[in-house]
């Protein structure tokens, strides 16, 4: 009977703590290794805000305002952003216009500068009127100098036009 006692003792412990496998025997691993990767291209994004020359009467003075271009490129990543003479019909990159209502559409001249001094028209030929830069990989903000210079003013109205901001990298 001792024996017997003995074997389900044995038979409750290995239940209880699994196997009794001896040291080295049948625990065997393998390991291998796998490449992780990435690849990344220049790219680009451009946002822009509107530009609001706001409300006048009489243009008889320059009217000044600014607006911000947002610029992101991948590190590194060279860049040119034009800008093209807007959708009024008759604008031109020198001779910008805004368009009211009316038959025919009175119009209003305006330009726009890549610096403060408003001497660089801001158009989209690459290397000769475009903004350059080089990408950080963050955001990056361009100032758009607008302005509306002294002409005989036409009737009252909204006038408008929308300008396509393009970038090449």
């Amino acid at each position: 009977m001792r024996r017997q006692s003995i074997a389900v003792s044995f038979v409750s412990l290995a239940l209880a703590t699994g196997p009794l496998i001896p040291s080295g025997v049948g625990a065997a691993t393998r390991t291998t290794t796998f490449t992780v990767s990435l690849t990344l291209q220049n790219d680009c994004q451009i946002a822009a805000n509107p530009l609001n020359f706001g409300n006048s009467g009489v243009i008889a003075a320059n009217i000044d305002q600014t607006t911000t271009l947002s610029v992101t490129c991948s590190n590194g990543a060279a860049y040119n952003v034009g800008l093209d003479a807007g959708s009024v019909t008759g604008s031109t990159i020198p001779n910008r216009l805004l368009s009211g209502t009316g038959t025919p559409a009175p119009t209003v001249g305006y330009q726009l500068y890549r610096d403060a001094a408003r001497t660089l028209v801001w158009g989209q030929t690459v290397g000769t009127d475009t903004q350059s830069g080089t990408g950080t990989g963050a955001a990056q903000t361009l100032t758009v100098y607008g302005r509306v210079a002294p002409q005989n003013t036409p009737a009252a109205g909204t006038y408008t036009s929308t300008v396509t901001a393009t970038i090449t990298f």
